[in-house]
């Protein structure tokens, strides 16, 4: 199941990147993000009271709060980033660069998170960091 909203991701990630540089013409990159956010934010809270998730906020600890936080704010400093790239590139080159998100994160997650890293995960990583570079 986890594949298919991998694919789904992979999917609504693309569009985002196209819809987003047909929407910051002639604005600024920075309220764009704001206005993208302020939808997701709609959208993220609608789900969870729709399915009654809400309920789970009590539960939560301080390494949660922490961490959500800092994802958080990590996001938005991407999502402000890819912004201001897209007003500035093509999406077609933007687009690749970010990935590199996926290399940056296998690599963290063997070392923060000890997952595993093989020769399998190498080759595949490299092949991708190889692939991007192609496209730039």
């Amino acid at each position: 199941m986890w594949l298919f909203y991998a694919v789904l991701s992979a999917v609504f990630a693309a569009l985002t990147g196209i819809l987003a540089k047909v929407g910051l013409d002639g604005i600024s990159s920075n309220l764009a993000t704001a206005i993208r956010t302020s939808v997701v934010l709609a959208l993220s809270w609608g789900i969870v009271f729709a399915v009654d998730a809400q309920k789970g906020i009590s539960i939560l600890s301080k390494t949660n709060w922490l961490f959500l936080t800092l994802s958080g704010l990590c996001t938005g400093l991407s999502w402000l980033c890819y912004f201001k790239a897209l007003q500035l590139g093509q999406v077609s080159k933007v687009a690749p660069v970010d990935k590199l998100s996926v290399v940056l994160t296998i690599i963290l997650a063997a070392i923060f998170l000890n997952e595993p890293f093989t020769a399998k995960t190498l080759v595949g990583t490299i092949l991708l960091a190889a692939g991007i570079i192609v496209l730039l």
